[in-house]
């Protein structure tokens, strides 16, 4: 399980609760039928008695010891062995700072693992590596961590990350839990405006009003109306992802979409085989062999077209 949100969010504050290293003012922590912590009957165990291990940002490698020495504060009686899983035996003798963003990450779940843990906190996993570096580490903790077949709980401010590592996300905003759920389900019905931006959805806000055939239509905020299957009234934010946008020019508008917002490319963002495009206030994502079809420039007249079905309705205040 992963919890994402944005600096300041509370996520470190709740690896710490789990660990025992920060003390909650009220709620319950247990694994399976092991209470960790009850507020309500003065329960509160040591950190040293909670089965946890503990991968902190930037791994937190003591620079004067050696791998060996590293992986064996966390206990010394799997050392070999770890190394071994791990494929670091080769770097036993070396210091922290020889290492590798990937090399030092992997020392890191050595150490945690050398405890023994039941459950592994994980506290920005991913933060401390470059662009270049982050996509292979991410494949292969992902690899680990399904390996380990061990119940972890990560924390990231990059929804990407937190899609690529678990199955469940909690999006945490202020202290709050918005939502929690799988990854499809976040992207699908988001539950909150901040959401719906997190995952990476266009956020269109407006006014809703019931109108024919069951649909909705919504007076945007910035000029138009878009159609939604979904049921809302009042003030409203529609979601659309990217993917669901195609582009056009006026003479070949997608006639299968009900919503049609023509505009002027703002940008055009290669993002691997795909092509992150900019039209007024929505990003669509199309192919690349689509962006080279159209044209697809700066300046460029095109209009952008969704489904009803597309358009996910989420409330917002007045």
């Amino acid at each position: 399980m992963a919890l994402v949100g944005p600096s300041g969010a509370g996520k470190t504050t709740v690896l710490r609760a789990v660990a025992g290293l920060a003390r909650p003012d009220r709620g319950l922590i247990a694994l399976r039928d092991e209470i960790w912590f009850d507020a309500a009957r003065g329960v509160d165990r040591a950190p040293e008695e909670r089965a946890v291990g503990y991968v902190f940002q930037d791994y937190a490698l003591f620079p004067h010891l050696r791998v060996r020495g590293n992986v064996a504060f966390g206990g010394a009686t799997r050392v070999d062995e770890l190394l071994e899983r791990f494929g670091i035996t080769h770097l036993a003798r070396a210091r922290p700072r020889e290492l590798s963003g990937g090399e030092r990450q992997r020392v890191g779940l050595a150490r945690a693992l050398a405890r023994g843990p039941e459950v592994l906190l994980l506290d920005e996993p991913l933060s401390a590596l470059d662009a270049h570096t982050r996509s292979t580490v991410r494949l292969e903790l992902h690899s680990i961590l399904r390996e380990l077949e061990l119940p972890a709980l990560l924390v990231t401010h990059d929804f990407e990350d937190a899609v690529a590592l678990a199955d469940r996300i909690g999006v945490l905003l202020e202290g709050r839990l918005l939502q929690l759920g799988s990854p499809a389900e976040l992207v699908d019905a988001p539950a909150d405006p901040f959401v719906a931006s997190l995952t990476g959805g266009n956020l269109l806000p407006g006014r809703a009003r019931a109108v024919a055939n069951g649909l909705t239509a919504v007076a945007l905020d910035a000029g138009g109306t878009v159609l939604s299957s979904e049921h809302g009234s009042g003030r409203v934010g529609v979601v659309v992802q990217p993917w669901e946008v195609t582009l056009g020019r006026a003479a070949t508008v997608d006639e299968s979409a009900l919503n049609h917002l023509p505009g002027v490319v703002a940008s055009v963002f290669p993002v691997g085989n795909r092509v992150r495009v900019r039209v007024g206030p929505l990003t669509a994502e199309v192919t690349a062999a689509s962006a080279e079809r159209l044209g697809l420039a700066p300046g460029e007249a095109v209009v952008a077209s969704f489904k009803a079905t597309a358009a996910r309705l989420v409330p917002l205040r007045d």
